[in-house]
């Protein structure tokens, strides 16, 4: 968040000397000069430059404006958060991307509605260290746990189901997020473990990955992602590389993901389409809420400078309407 403020905005008091000047000046001129009564002012010439001169003359007043407020200082600041170490809670995201999160269930598929979502779920935890683990046929983490937030939403806003090789290993990316998580001292570890199919592929059960985040304490909660009955599904690819779709069930090893849930001390919730997605992601932000003290610190920016160089040019103005086009002395 960006706030401007004036680091010494006593020197703004400053501002209050240009209309008490300009109305001095104004009166001293006044009695100066005589002044003529005209019957008629129609047959006078008018004078454009006349205009111009008496115009002029603000610029000076202007410029004096700019200097008053470029020597209060005006700067932004921009308010960072920090946790304190150790203290929130470290959470990794392992994602199924597999080909069949291109079914079109969702809108506009199930991987383009979860990378939103998830985008959306990581900056409203800017008091926590979260991670990406993402899973087909093999797993792969491509961001540890990090506090920026950027980089994250970065990396899962990339993600796209030829990323990795075919199939659906739960257990590979059960167990990768777990590793992750292996030396954290945070007070909460959390997994969130999403997918849309069944374990078919990869060299580590399931289960026996849930039984090992028990042993750490790290919380598991699963996601089955897919409507109830039928989806149409790419099955195959035609010879210009284009997928083609067609309805197939749909088919989430629910009976799995209760079970690594409760055995984590987690729970598993089920998205039919995405305004329930967004919901579970949701209840998990307030299922697993900071309570913690974080540092807060501001990076300052000046700005004074644009308001030098304003003045500067107010002044030119003045110099060269008076001296070029004007053509005379002040």
């Amino acid at each position: 968040m960006f706030n401007w403020d004036f680091a010494q905005p006593l020197w703004l008091i400053g501002l209050l000397v240009i209309p008490l000047g300009w109305t001095g000046i104004y009166l001293r001129r006044k009695r100066r000069f005589n002044s003529y009564t005209f019957s008629s002012n129609q047959q006078l010439p008018s004078s454009s430059l006349g205009s111009i001169r008496a115009a002029s003359g603000g610029l000076s007043w202007l410029a004096l404006a700019f200097v008053f407020t470029a020597l209060a200082r005006p700067q932004s600041s921009q308010m960072f958060q920090q946790p304190s170490q150790n203290l929130g809670i470290d959470l990794m995201m392992a994602l199924d991307i597999s080909t069949s999160m291109l079914a079109r269930d969702l809108k506009p598929n199930r991987l383009e509605a979860l990378k939103e979502v998830a985008t959306d779920f990581v900056a409203q935890r800017a008091m926590d260290r979260l991670g990406l683990v993402i899973y087909a046929g093999e797993a792969y983490s491509p961001v540890p746990l990090t506090t920026d937030q950027s980089l994250l939403s970065q990396q899962i806003s990339a993600l796209h189901h030829e990323m990795l090789e075919g199939g659906t290993a739960i257990g590979m990316g059960l167990s990768t997020a777990v590793n992750r998580l292996v030396e954290s001292t945070a007070k909460s570890k959390v997994i969130i473990l999403l997918t849309d199919g069944e374990n078919n592929g990869g060299m580590v059960d399931p289960v026996q990955a849930a039984e090992l985040a028990a042993s750490l304490d790290i919380k598991v909660y699963t996601i089955g992602l897919g409507t109830n009955g039928m989806a149409s599904t790419p099955v195959m690819k035609d010879p210009r590389g284009n997928l083609i779709y067609q309805p197939r069930p749909v088919t989430i090893d629910e009976e799995l993901l209760q079970r690594i849930a409760s055995i984590t001390g987690g729970q598993y919730f089920r998205a039919t389409d995405n305004e329930s997605l967004v919901q579970i992601y949701e209840s998990i932000d307030q299922l697993e809420k900071s309570e913690i003290e974080g540092f807060e610190f501001y990076r300052y920016t000046e700005h004074f400078s644009i308001f030098l160089y304003l003045a500067l040019a107010c002044i030119g103005l003045e110099l060269l309407l008076n001296f070029v086009l004007l053509k005379t002395a002040f």
